[in-house]
């Protein structure tokens, strides 16, 4: 098995684990994947700046949206994004 590309930008730039990344796009259909509710929490990602915790199986960068449900419990999404999701800072 060969070993995950080293993972880029969307200008090309290496990322790693600790740099921080802007989310640029999100797809849609991914967008659609998460519970209606959860959905306008992953959309308000774009344009925000996330710190790269971890590279998954496939070396895509991982970053982590948390927030507060309606009873103040934390909840959490970890999220791999693609080279044209993101723009290292």
């Amino acid at each position: 098995m060969s070993a995950p590309q080293a993972a880029v930008d969307c200008k090309n730039q290496p990322v790693v684990v600790g740099d921080i990344v802007r989310v640029v796009n999100l797809d849609k259909r991914f967008i659609k994947s998460f519970p209606e509710d959860e959905r306008i929490l992953i959309e308000s990602m774009i344009g925000q700046f996330f710190k790269v915790i971890d590279m998954d199986e496939e070396g895509a960068p991982c970053v982590v949206r948390e927030w507060h449900d309606e009873h103040g419990i934390m909840q959490t999404h970890v999220i791999a994004l693609d080279a044209e999701d993101m723009e290292k800072i």
